[in-house]
Order: C-alpha cells, then structure tokens, then sequence
C-alpha cells in the first residue's frame, strides 16, 4: 500500500495533535505535527535527508498568530529559530524549497482575498477547519491529482480577486519596463532593502547618483516612497538583488551610470 506522509502545520497544540490522531486512523495516511513554519521547515529538510519526503502539508492560514487579511509578513528564508513565519509566507517558502510538496490551508474563515493570495503562493487547497473529516480526506488525495480544492462559496470572489491581481501586476510591469537597465538594478537593490549609501557602495556610484537614480524610479513608477515602490516592483515579479559580493564593474559601466 502506497502510503500518504501529511505533516500538520498549526500552532494550536490540541488542534493539531487532534487533527494529526484522526488523520493517522486512515490506513494509507502517516502524519506528523509541527508547530510553527520554522518546525515545519525543519521536518521537511530532515525528511528530505532521509529519502521521506513528505507529500501534503495542511497549514493554518493563520499561522503565528497574523491579523486576519494580513499579507504575508516575512520571507521563510529570512525566519530564524524563534522566529514567526504566517501561513501564506509558508506556502510560498515550501513551494520553492520543496515543490514536489502539495500545500493545503487551512482557514477558520471563508476570506476570498486570502485565498487568492495562498493560491498565488503556490497551495493547492483552501479548506475550512470545521470541514468533515471525510472532505479534508478527498482534498488531501485530490491535490496529490494535481487538483485545485476551493470550497464553492469562495470561487467567484478568489476568482474576482485573481483578475485584479493580474491587471495590477500588468501594469506594474509596463511601469518597470519604464525604468533604465540602471534603474532596474537600483529597484532590486531597493528590493533587497538596501538603503542609498549600501546601493551606492554596490554599484559602485556616489550617493548623490544614486539618490538621482531612486527619484526617477518613484517618478516612473508613479509613487512616493520607497515601500510604494518596493510593493509595485514585487507585484510585477521583480526579485531582491543578489547580495552576494558584486564584481567591480567595467570602467565603461561606471561611466555610462
């Protein structure tokens, strides 16, 4: 029999320990708990060693303790030991980290919006926990099918929510297409969370230049401060810059800055 390896993700001990019991009574099902998002990250990593990999995680949409209706708070990869990681932001690490994992979350609340966002995370499922345990079982196999699970109260409004999503990420792409290859690299390291003089050290340009560069990024992108800016570059794709060491540009870069 081929078994289904589930890893139960909630902060609320007798919830998941429950949860964990009943799922575990199923035959073909072996499932663990975890805790919070960095437990979770830790159970995956260790399962992965060990040729175990987990297949589904159902992870509490509200995860440690996020106000509903919150975006995502911190990068997975930017969590520590102690540190607090949402439910969306962990969906979003494990799709990238794992994507053979299939993610199912679960919500005390019907929230059209945060279920979009979990989708665009990468989950496969958007489940109520007061569901029968008969309906979260046909979600968990159903996911595994490269099925998609919403409850039909959601559909048109994460369906709504989608389309704007992709009309605000249409624009902020044609918004940063706009910018200069010079900018562009100045709106990642704006991204990455650098400030001017760390920019400038980077790029190898002056703070006045790079003070220069940044208001012509908000004036293109049409906003005002940095984190209007950093918002818009995130929903048109664009990724932090890499903070590795940068090589010393060509002397003709430098110049053309």
């Amino acid at each position: 029999m081929v078994r289904i390896r589930v890893l139960v993700v909630d902060d609320h001990r007798i919830f998941a320990e429950s949860l964990a019991a009943a799922l575990a009574a199923e035959p073909d099902v072996e499932v663990s708990a975890a805790g919070s998002g960095p437990a979770a990250l830790r159970c995956l990593e260790r399962a992965a060693g060990e040729g175990r990999r987990y297949d589904v995680l159902l992870v509490d949409a509200d995860l440690g303790g996020r106000l509903p209706g919150a975006r995502p708070a911190v990068p997975v990869q930017a969590s520590n030991e102690e540190g607090l990681v949402d439910g969306i932001s962990l969906v979003a690490g494990v799709r990238s980290a794992h994507p053979g994992v299939r993610t199912v979350v679960l919500a005390e609340r019907d929230d059209p919006r945060r279920a979009a966002l979990a989708l665009q995370a990468g989950a496969s499922g958007w489940v109520a926990k007061d569901c029968s345990l008969s309906r979260l079982l046909n979600v968990i196999r159903g996911v595994l099918r490269d099925e998609t699970h919403l409850p039909p109260a959601l559909l048109t409004g994460v369906l709504r929510e989608l389309t704007a999503a992709r009309k605000h990420r249409t624009e902020s792409e044609r918004l940063v297409e706009s910018l200069t290859p010079r900018e562009r690299e100045v709106l990642r390291c704006m991204v990455a969370g650098l400030g001017r003089k760390a920019v400038a050290e980077r790029l190898f340009l002056s703070p006045h230049t790079v003070r220069t560069h940044m208001q012509n990024v908000l004036g293109k992108l049409g906003v005002h401060s940095t984190l209007a800016a950093v918002a818009l570059a995130r929903r048109a794709g664009v990724g932090p810059a890499d903070l590795e060491p940068a090589g010393r540009l060509r002397p003709e870069e430098t110049n053309s800055a």
